[in-house]
């Protein structure tokens, strides 16, 4: 089973990071506030990048290294993401 880290742009501008093995379930989540305490309220939120993992494991490893990115680092793979999902 693959696990995904994903990153969420929320109506505030801010990013948030996050790992799940179902994306649209827990952007659903989300959405219905009931993912995370940071995202409640911060809507509306939009899906902004997702990278595929192995196991859990590696998806909570590369979830820490993108929360380590300066925005500006995040916004470049965002749009590199963008760019080959077209």
């Amino acid at each position: 089973m693959s696990w995904f880290v994903y990153i969420l742009r929320c109506g505030d501008g801010t990013l948030y990071t996050g790992i799940t093995d179902d994306v649209d379930r827990r952007l659903a989540a989300h959405r219905a506030g009931r993912g995370a305490k940071y995202t409640r309220g911060r809507g509306p939120l939009e899906l902004c990048y997702t990278e595929a993992q192995p196991d859990k494991p590696a998806a909570l490893r590369r979830e820490l290294a993108l929360k380590k990115l300066r925005r500006e680092q995040k916004e470049k793979l965002i749009q590199t993401w963008h760019r080959s999902a077209r």
